[in-house]
């Protein structure tokens, strides 16, 4: 018999409370070459995606494939080093099941972090970006098919997806840190090719500021599970038609350029969250 969803949710919660999860109050979810904060977890525990009953394995370059739970910025944090993807040929339940496990281990508050194309032409390769709304240009939606009201309402409301008071928290942190932190709009495209001059030329007229291939479902299942979001991208290259080629090196050689100052602004905001 197949399992529900609620029954394969329950099963990677018991293996992860068994290996020694107990309260966790935020959940991060670490993008391409982003991992790294999670090895600054402390008194971590590590568990490898592919021993978690249900859990997919990440695939991609740049990501580790493993939860740590411990401490960062003061706060018992579940961190995902390394993310799934609908390109990498999974269905967007599998690709979200992550933060509904979060959500049943009593997350209320998620950090979703990603590597992204700038669009916005006062962007430069490097900086990071705070996320204040997304567009969803994947053509799916993570809560199509029946919905389990015990999980989140059949109609989601999206006019908040990224929490508006942590936005401020973050603008303020970063205006401590001296950093010089972008803001604005990030399109989720489903990849894996990366989009052409005409794309970006679209997405740039209807708003966009920032273009990835991640992000948008696992937000959509936190909000439909009544947490918290707080989402940041590293802008690390310029989009199709903006520089002259794009490739995936670049990406993780950017992230890890800009990765303390990217560490520090994410344990600051932990610590006044």
């Amino acid at each position: 018999m197949t399992k529900t969803l609620q029954a394969k949710i329950d099963e990677a919660v018991a293996f992860i409370q068994e290996a020694g999860v107990a309260k966790v109050e935020v959940g991060l979810i670490l993008g391409s070459g982003l991992g790294e904060l999670g090895d600054e977890v402390e008194q971590a525990t590590a568990i490898p995606y592919d021993n978690i009953p249900n859990f997919p394995v990440s695939t991609v370059e740049g990501h580790k494939g493993q939860l740590v739970y411990g401490t960062l910025g003061g706060k018992k944090v579940l961190a995902m080093q390394g993310r799934f993807h609908y390109y990498e040929g999974y269905s967007l339940e599998t690709v979200t099941f992550p933060v509904r496990v979060m959500k049943a281990l009593g997350v209320e508050t998620v950090i979703v972090t990603n590597a992204a194309g700038g669009l916005n032409e006062t962007f430069e390769p490097g900086e990071l970006m705070l996320i204040t709304d997304h567009i969803n240009f994947t053509g799916v939606n993570p809560l199509i098919g029946p919905n389990d009201a015990s999980m989140g309402p059949r109609f989601t409301d999206m006019s908040e997806g990224y929490d508006r008071k942590y936005q401020q928290i973050v603008r303020d942190v970063a205006k401590k840190m001296d950093l010089n932190l972008k803001e604005g709009v990030y399109m989720g495209f489903t990849g894996p090719t990366y989009e052409t001059p005409a794309e970006i030329r679209f997405a740039r007229v209807i708003g966009a500021d920032a273009v990835g291939m991640s992000t948008v479902p696992e937000v959509i299942v936190a909000r439909h599970g009544g947490m918290k979001v707080i989402g940041i991208s590293c802008i690390t290259n310029l989009a199709a038609g903006m520089q002259a080629t794009l490739n995936h090196e670049e990406v993780v050689e950017t992230t890890q350029r800009v990765k303390e100052s990217f560490k520090g602004l994410v344990k600051n905001i932990l610590a006044e969250i």
